[in-house]
Order: structure tokens, then sequence, then C-alpha cells
């Protein structure tokens, strides 16, 4: 892809080294529950200069298919690691990383455990707070609530680290 490797251009990168990461980190995703596919199409604009690629791009970086790259980026938009723009005057699209997405992607988090937290409530109202199973599910409950606690206080100290 001849992108530089961030020194102002001057220098170029490997193709070969890069390929090679963006597939270890993409083991490393999946090795964490990330699906492949996804996992090696956000590898790879996480590592692309300009956080931007394009479908035809991806697929020719990473020799896969557009059907391959399209359920990988639908995949990637539904979590929200991955926004679709489209490029001016053109009728293609290009697939960007979000800026600062991993703060992004936890900070959006919050929605999912309040939706967590109200089917375990249901849970445990099903099952009786006194069951083992309903007391599995009132301790989930109790971390849930914990995080949402929590995170925005995480989430406020990693913005002032930040400056």
């Amino acid at each position: 892809m001849g992108e530089t490797d961030g020194a102002g251009g001057a220098g170029r990168r490997d193709a070969a080294v890069v390929a090679e990461f963006v597939e270890r980190f993409a083991a490393v995703l999946v090795d964490a529950g990330f699906p492949r596919m996804p996992a090696r199409v956000f590898t790879a604009l996480l590592t692309s200069d300009s956080g931007r690629l394009t479908s035809a791009e991806l697929g020719e970086l990473l020799q896969v298919s557009p059907a391959a790259v399209s359920g990988a980026v639908r995949y990637l938009v539904h979590v929200d690691l991955v926004g679709r723009e489209r490029e001016p005057g053109s009728r293609r699209d290009r697939y960007r990383v979000h800026d600062h997405v991993w703060y992004e992607a936890t900070a959006n988090r919050d929605r999912t455990l309040a939706r967590w937290e109200t089917s375990l409530t249901e849970g445990i109202e099903a099952l009786g707070p006194d069951t083992p199973a309903g007391q599995r599910l009132a301790e989930s409950l109790e971390f849930f609530a914990f995080l949402r606690v929590e995170l925005p206080q995480l989430m406020e100290r990693w913005r002032a680290r930040r400056g």
C-alpha cells in the first residue's frame, strides 16, 4: 500500500512485516472472542496511517473476497469499532477506525451493561433470588452495576491522563 512509517514519510514500511503483525494481532483478538475476519479487517484499519480504507483496499491487503470484507465491516460497524463514510464525489464507501477507538468502544458499553442488568433482574425474578441460579445471576447483576458506577470515573481518569 506504500504507506510511510509515520516519520514524516522518510521511510517505507515493510509490507510483509506489517502483514505478519496484522495476522498476529488479529489472532490475539480471535483468542479473546473476536470473529476472525472482523479481527483481520479491524487490525488492517488500525495499522493504516489514515485509519481509512476502501473495501477493495482491504480485500487486496488481506487477500480476501469483497464478500468477506463486507461481512466483517458489517460486524465492526455493529459493535461500534468502525464507521462507514462515502468518498466525496464517489459511490465507494471508505471504512474508518474511530478516533480513540478503545475509549469510544468502552464508553459505549454503558448501554450494553444497562441491558444486561435489566435482563439479569428479570432472570432473578424468574428463578427466584434464593435459588443457586438466582444467586449466580444476582452476583452477575451486582458486578455489572459496579462496572456502570466505576466506568465513568475510569474514563474520566483516562481523559485527564491524555490531557
